[in-house]
């Protein structure tokens, strides 16, 4: 299967379905939280909608790259030309937190470029998704039973970007991890356009707020794995944005190490707001 209109509906379904079971944990008092090798905390909800999307996933018999998912050598990794990669739970602090702000992340990598992804808001229903052949485009809140199949659910969604006017210069950041370089990044783009609007949102939400003209750049300079951007990373290319490493050069998928470089997401230029 290489259509990448019908394997982003194959996304977007499971994406879907994965945030339906992660609402179950969610709004149950038992989150059966352990600590990964990296101290992250691992929930029953991450589990529960990496086993989900799988199910969706294999059909398409195309390699999964899964947070959670059993994690292949590179020597193996380096031979795919096309994969999924897929964060069932992005944001599992912010899903502690029980603030909302976390999402499931779906992402088709080709020749190590995102293509097309998918970001599923559970608790506000809110989906964005996007390929390259199409643009990228929102559900504000996706109906309960009011649609039979993808193709008739696509009628719900309206185009990104969709960007706010007068607004001030707007940076969007880390609801949890806030340090020195983003800070000094910080004060030097006031320097540059003068007062601006700071804000902080958790998981792949920043990265939608680039998408959508909400904010005009999201600099990263802490650690992200490549399962946290690329969906994010494939909706914003989509809207005319760019993700790109802090110097500029492209921010590239498979790698050996899946820790991604420091980076920086830039909403689509024509929607810069003025000084």
């Amino acid at each position: 299967m290489t259509d990448i209109s019908k394997l982003l509906k194959i996304a977007v379904e499971a994406s879907i379905y994965a945030g339906e079971e992660i609402l179950k944990v969610y709004e149950s008092d038992d989150f059966q939280i352990v600590s990964k090798a990296d101290n992250s905390p691992l929930t029953l909800a991450d589990k529960n909608a990496h086993n989900k999307i799988m199910s969706f996933l294999k059909k398409t018999e195309i390699p999964v790259l899964s947070e959670e998912g059993q994690h292949l050598p590179y020597k193996e990794r380096k031979k795919w030309k096309c994969f999924w990669l897929v964060d069932p739970l992005d944001g599992t602090k912010e899903f502690i937190k029980r603030n909302g702000e976390f999402t499931v992340n779906i992402a088709l990598i080709k020749k190590q470029i995102p293509v097309a992804g998918v970001i599923y808001v559970p608790v506000t229903k809110t989906l964005y998704f996007a390929d390259i052949e199409s643009g990228a485009f929102k559900i504000d809140e996706i109906p309960s039973k009011e649609y039979e199949n993808m193709t008739e659910l696509i009628k719900y969604a309206h185009k990104l970007p969709l960007p706010e006017k007068n607004r001030p210069y707007t940076v969007v950041g880390s609801r949890s991890h806030m340090n020195d370089e983003t800070k000094t990044y910080f004060n030097k783009l006031k320097k540059e356009y003068g007062d601006i609007e700071i804000i902080s949102r958790g998981s792949s939400l920043k990265l939608c707020m680039i998408a959508e003209g909400k904010a005009d750049i999201y600099p990263r300079f802490g650690p992200t794995m490549e399962w946290d951007t690329a969906a994010g990373h494939a909706i914003v290319s989509a809207a005319g944005g760019t993700v790109t490493k802090i110097n500029d050069t492209l921010l590239l998928y498979n790698k050996e190490n899946l820790l991604n470089p420091f980076f920086k997401a830039k909403c689509n230029p024509v929607f810069f707001v003025d000084k």
